[in-house]
């Protein structure tokens, strides 16, 4: 996925760059970017075809267009306007971070997350009756009062509880993990999210009642066994690719068939890997920027409960899963860039996976806050505020321990740390 011959945000880390062997590289057609050698047999694949993709789009407009689509007109008019925008995006936008299986598929990942933000902006401005019955309008299904199940009425320790316990979402639990794995490439940061995520539904039980569950469904279930494995798995995942070796030999040099579909089943496998290494306690930069990345990633996994739940959305229901395979899809270059920006210091600016990646997210977070105000004025109880009451001091005070204190009056320790 990542290419480590990209300037700015496609640029790798500096201190991996160096560690790296120098591979040689020419001036891509994407101008001001640069890519590896192009293998002459897959070229054509690489070149520019904005001419034959306006004649295709023009083309596919003369075919549909004068075509009697009845009563499905303003459908038929919406689908082909938004993949026009979309068609139009893939082709003009900028390459991201990532050139496996090709530039052009992460170019209409960020089209797709920039026509959700689209949704989301249009979305903001209505109420929440007018969502509930434009998702009515789409399936019968959706907009329509559920009840929702409780996770906490029998909490004994019984081996019959803990099976029954068990449904579709704790295979949900291991595939979500394993996903984030992939993101973030970091143990410690995938166990601290997963201990916060249990955290926050402790603390927002009296919002959603879903998130009501026995305390071994919190600890047991769910962090050290749906999440333990995903997580495991994720990271040995990423242990490989790190590990492996990466020869990109163009398919015309390779002798036998066999050859060939090794290489053409090795285009959909990442380019190389960076080893994330998020140094928290490197600087107050860092420490700054991996608590931001924390709480968006907690605020993407809160925003998909509380849409479900205000929206009337079912939670087996297609469109959830759908819009966790675009936040999948989003946040894989949207948190190499940000990582590239914390730890590059020749990249000045956020990347643009990065910034459409927050932008959606807060604007989730407006549209359930306008959608049921209510819902967010309701009481905490004592206890929840006292936890994030001391919570949110050791949050401040440890940079000034670590950052002001450490270094005035133990500049050794602090030098030995490093």
């Amino acid at each position: 996925m990542d290419s480590p011959t990209r300037s700015d945000f496609e640029a790798p880390v500096a201190q991996q760059l160096q560690a790296q062997e120098p591979r040689k590289t020419t001036k891509s057609w994407d101008s001001g970017h640069f890519a590896d050698p192009v293998d002459p047999s897959i070229e054509f694949l690489y070149k520019p075809h904005t001419i034959s993709g306006l004649v295709l789009m023009v083309g596919c407009f003369i075919y549909y267009a004068f075509r009697d689509h009845g009563e499905d007109s303003p459908k038929v008019g919406a689908i082909a306007t938004l993949c026009t925008f979309l068609f139009f995006a893939t082709i003009t936008m900028r390459d991201g971070p990532f050139i496996r299986p090709h530039p052009v598929v992460w170019r209409f990942v960020l089209a797709l997350g920039f026509a959700y933000q689209l949704l989301l902006t249009y979305m903001l401005f209505q109420d929440v009756s007018f969502a509930r019955n434009l998702l009515n309008k789409l399936d019968p299904t959706i907009g329509v009062p559920i009840p929702e199940k409780s996770y906490a009425e029998n909490c004994d320790f019984t081996v019959e509880n803990i099976m029954n316990g068990i449904d579709e979402f704790v295979i949900a639990h291991s595939v979500g993990w394993f996903a984030k794995a992939l993101i973030l490439r970091d143990y410690w940061f995938c166990w601290i999210l997963s201990i916060m995520f249990e955290v926050c539904e402790y603390s927002l039980q009296h919002q959603l009642p879903n998130f009501a569950e026995c305390w071994w469904d919190h600890w047991i279930l769910d962090v050290l066994i749906c999440n333990w494995i995903g997580t495991v798995i994720g990271m040995k995942t990423c242990e490989y690719f790190a590990m492996r070796h990466y020869s990109w030999r163009g398919i015309r040099h390779i002798k036998g068939y066999r050859g060939k579909v090794k290489r053409a089943v090795q285009q959909f496998t990442p380019h190389s890997w960076v080893r994330f290494e998020w140094g928290t306690t490197r600087s107050f930069g860092n420490y700054v920027g991996v608590l931001a990345l924390l709480f968006f990633v907690l605020l993407a996994e809160l925003n998909a409960f509380y849409l479900k739940f205000i929206l009337w959305i079912p939670p087996s229901h297609p469109i959830n899963i759908l819009r966790l395979l675009l936040v999948f899809l989003c946040a894989l270059p949207a948190v190499r860039e940000a990582y590239q920006y914390m730890n590059d210091e020749r990249v000045k600016r956020i990347g643009m996976h990065a910034w459409l990646a927050i932008a959606a997210i807060s604007t989730e977070v407006l549209i359930c806050i306008k959608y049921d105000p209510e819902l967010f004025l309701m009481p905490f109880p004592p206890h929840v505020v006292r936890f994030w009451a001391v919570f949110a001091a050791a949050v401040v005070l440890y940079p000034i321990w670590q950052f002001v204190i450490v270094p005035r009056w133990w500049p050794a320790e602090k030098v030995k740390s490093e």
